[in-house]
């Protein structure tokens, strides 16, 4: 099942730079899949726009991405706010060349992921633009989200956010106390757990990576055996742009992916790497459409 819309517009669109680092990801991605008996398809992108230039998420839009992801909550509200009028202008000019959106991403719109660390008094921002939130570690922010979610009457779905890098620095609950929170988070009538994330240590050598996204793998194996969120637990968020391809071989079926799409971060960044966490800072009932992680076909493969 395909995870974004492959009508995108023809060559000439918006930034040829872009469009060929865009390319270029999504084939890596392709290949990294194939190696282990996967369609490349079956691995949802997120790109992320922490140092993204505003025109840079528009020609994106255009070329017909839908899954952005932002790690602070304030560059969400003002990069959601950009993207719906650039959709809403596109809708209205019916796609004139040159200002038009994809058709999917014009009617079905974009899908913001919060992918940083939550800070509870931004929880429902938060929760009004993300359509997943990848960064739940603790029970009082899963406690937070709850309640905003039970006065929308709407559930939230989120992923828990699991340390296995070992890294004091590093956000993510410990891996022996991860299933008793998804317990706990099971018992929230509208918080949807639909599986882990990951962040690995950072290394020039990407196979530095795989015995985090290894450990990921195997405690994602053990809980969805339980069943958590009616069978809907199926999401494994692991790897980002110096390590993509690792966390697919391990199983990822989301990857998130700033710098080798954009471009490196300025050299007076806030930080090195787009897609790592602040420290600092503190749809409908189908859910987001992700296949199984591990096939029968993948087993056979390894």
């Amino acid at each position: 099942m395909p995870t974004e819309t492959d009508n995108r517009q023809g060559p000439g669109v918006g930034d040829p730079v872009l469009r060929e680092r865009y390319e270029t990801v999504r084939a890596r991605i392709a290949r990294a899949a194939s190696r282990i008996g996967r369609n490349g398809s079956d691995v949802m992108l997120v790109a992320v726009t922490k140092h993204a230039d505003p025109s840079q998420i528009r020609d994106l839009i255009a070329m017909g991405h839908r899954d952005f992801g932002e790690n602070r909550v304030q560059n969400l509200v003002q990069r959601a706010a950009m993207a719906e009028e650039f959709l809403a202008r596109a809708r209205t000019l019916k796609g004139v060349a040159g200002e038009g959106a994809s058709s999917a991403a014009a009617s079905e719109g974009v899908r913001w992921h919060m992918i940083g660390t939550l800070q509870r008094n931004k929880v429902k921002k938060a929760i009004e633009l993300s359509r997943l939130i990848h960064t739940v570690d603790n029970l009082r922010l899963a406690e937070e989200i709850h309640a905003f979610a039970v006065k929308r009457k709407e559930p939230v779905e989120v992923l828990l956010q699991v340390n296995c890098s070992f890294e004091a620095q590093k956000g993510g609950i410990a891996i022996a106390a991860a299933m008793p929170l998804a317990e706990q988070i099971e018992s929230m009538v509208n918080v949807r757990l639909r599986g882990l994330m990951t962040m690995a240590a950072y290394s020039d050598n990407p196979e530095d990576a795989r015995p985090a996204f290894q450990r990921l793998r195997e405690l994602f194996e053990e809980m969805r055996k339980r069943g958590y969120s009616d069978g809907r637990f199926n999401i494994l968020s692991t790897g980002m742009s110096g390590d993509f391809e690792v966390a697919i071989e391990e199983g990822s079926n989301l990857v998130r992916v700033g710098s080798a799409i954009f471009g490196e971060a300025p050299a007076n960044a806030d930080e090195p790497d787009d897609e790592r966490e602040e420290p600092g800072d503190a749809e409908g009932e189908e859910g987001l459409p992700f296949p199984e992680v591990v096939s029968d076909r993948e087993r056979a493969a390894r």
